[in-house]
């Protein structure tokens, strides 16, 4: 392998702990990581999308953006489908070989196999794995729904990457000739075979591991004189066009999702506000005046440079002003150069100033004391419980997209994201383990039992160290990566057999304590594979028993009567 890659390669491995992989097998999931990244700028597990095993046909990672969200699963891509009003969907298929050079007959037999495995109806004239099928599987699910396509039919994206330097005349001969015969099929909106060198993947996984960086124009501007805490603000206007353009649209061209979570509210959809912004950008002279009509948003940034009309920012959040960016993009094909915004970006790198700004911009929207105190207050007491803890049972909280992706001290398996803390506190605290694949619903119908001011940092704490060692557990293949979906039911279980089942302690050192027991199994690895290993042989017939009945194991796991026979079985009468 290219000294170069080895190094890159050792170092992922190092970061997201799969050094129990083989070379191959890194460096397929390495390769899988790179190319990812690059359509999905949120974190994800890069292992989780490795097809693993023989009879893959080709085929090392698989991964479906449904809408701008990374899913691997046929239930999961299944529910997304069926749940949107419209679709947008990106098939993403990655064939990463170690070795130094393209070789023709690679990427024949996978083009071959693709006809077979995404185009074809009929039953594949060899053996396949199961993630084959589950992928075959996802591709039915997508069609079942083709009626919802808004901009077109799925776009495909083939990547073959290998250590090599140089993509010799026939490699793209062959690989333009595949994007021919699979547009041929009338399947794709369009369809991409690109091969990817030693020179690619370096640079794909600089671009993985850094946070979020653009550039935009704002030729009419001011500066505003320094202040404590600010480095330098800027307040000018700019193109509603240039910002969706440059700003907030991803390389998928979806809406960067990321760029809002400092937000206090997500996207309310079209409310009475949010159809007013809407009609101003559509009515013929009101979207002349909608820099004047709309209050703009604000930008806050750790990094930014400014060269004459340029603006250059990483690692920025938009703080106020989500349902403005939402609209402005959905209405993106009427935009001309007469709608412009508003913009105020701000350059700290002090938390506490920063919390300021998105309590004072928020303020003047009708968001309760009690909303920005949950926001702020809440989030930044985790993230400093998390990293004050002792080195070898240390957890980071992030609480905003790729906070710790350039921190090479910080191994990214304990590295903690919002989606992931709640879903596992709902698990363990709220007895929901079923209620986890519908992550929306659980956090609208939950909100109130969720990052509450007087909830115990240790509850978060417990939950994020479980989701943690359970991770670890089916990372290091001490699990079966068959198990991987019923997860956080196994960390339910884990927690009825530690406390039982009641609810935690209402008084605060009892609940603490309670704590402490989960963690001191969670932060012994084998006293805590030991306690896991004696639940599997339960799930396993728990599994068994639904499959027989005929429900796939995607969806079993977001049953409630499953959820009811871990517990009758864990917690026997």
């Amino acid at each position: 392998m290219d000294i170069v890659v080895d190094s890159l390669v050792k170092k992922f491995q190092a970061d997201h702990d799969l050094l129990a992989l083989a070379e191959d097998e890194a460096f397929e999931a390495f390769a899988g990581y790179c190319v990812l990244s690059s359509f999905h700028e949120e974190a994800f597990n890069p292992d989780t999308f490795r097809m693993g095993g023989g009879n893959d046909l080709g085929i090392d990672v698989c991964g479906l953006l449904v809408n701008g969200v990374l899913l691997r699963d046929e239930v999961d891509v299944r529910a997304a489908t069926e749940q949107a009003r419209q679709l947008d969907v990106r098939i993403i298929l990655v064939q990463a070989k170690t070795s130094p050079k393209f070789e023709a007959k690679v990427l024949s037999d996978l083009a071959d196999n693709l006809a077979h495995v995404v185009v074809s109806k009929e039953k594949l004239p060899y053996p396949a794995s199961p993630d084959v099928e589950n992928l075959r599987a996802c591709l039915d699910a997508i069609y079942a729904n083709i009626a919802k396509f808004s901009g077109g039919s799925p776009r495909l994206h083939v990547v073959y990457a290998t250590t090599g330097g140089q993509v010799a005349d026939l490699i793209r001969r062959k690989a333009v000739s595949a994007e021919k015969r699979l547009m041929a099929t009338g399947l794709f909106e369009a369809a991409e075979f690109r091969c990817v060198t030693r020179d690619d993947l370096r640079d794909l996984y600089r671009r993985a591991t850094q946070a979020v960086s653009v550039v935009f124009e704002m030729p009419k501007k001011i500066s505003l004189s320094r202040m404590p805490g600010v480095k330098e603000s800027l307040l000018g206007v700019m193109p509603a066009r240039e910002l969706v353009t440059k700003v907030l649209t991803d390389p998928t061209g979806h809406i960067r999702k990321a760029l809002f979570h400092e937000n206090v509210r997500d996207f309310q959809g079209y409310n009475g506000v949010n159809a007013q912004i809407r009609d101003t950008v559509r009515d013929d002279d009101g979207h002349r005046r909608f820099a004047v009509l709309n209050n703009g948003i604000t930008i806050v940034t750790r990094n930014l440079d400014v060269v004459g009309d340029e603006v250059h920012v990483r690692d920025f959040q938009v703080v106020n002003g989500c349902q403005t960016c939402h609209v402005l993009f959905d209405e993106r094909d009427r935009l001309t150069d007469d709608v412009q915004v508003s913009v105020r970006v701000v350059h700290s790198e002090e938390e506490s100033v920063i919390a300021g700004i998105i309590a004072a911009t928020n303020r003047q929207t009708a968001v309760s004391e009690e909303d920005l105190s949950t926001r702020e207050d809440f989030h930044l007491k985790l993230e400093d419980f998390f990293a004050a803890q002792a080195p070898d049972r240390r957890l980071f909280y992030e609480r905003r997209s790729k906070q710790y992706a350039a921190r090479p001290d910080v191994e990214k398996t304990r590295v903690v994201n919002r989606t992931q803390l709640t879903r596992a506190y709902a698990a363990l605290f709220l007895g929901e383990p079923a209620a986890v694949g519908h992550y929306r619903d659980l956090t609208t119908r939950r909100r109130d039992d969720l990052f509450q001011p007087d909830h115990l940092p240790e509850l978060y704490y417990a939950a994020a160290a479980m989701h943690y060692r359970v991770e670890w557990l089916l990372r290091t293949r001490r699990l079966l990566p068959r198990l991987r979906p019923v997860r956080y039911h196994l960390m339910t279980a884990l927690r009825w057999r530690v406390l039982g089942a009641a609810p935690v302690a209402s008084h605060p050192r009892r609940a603490v304590e309670q704590c402490r027991r989960l963690l001191d199994l969670v932060w012994e690895p084998g006293k805590a594979e030991q306690a896991v290993l004696k639940i599997v042989p339960d799930l396993n017939r728990i599994i068994e028993r639904e499959e027989a009945a005929g429900v796939p194991l995607g969806e079993m796991v977001r049953n409630r009567r499953f959820a009811d026979a871990v517990r009758a079985a864990v917690l026997p009468m």
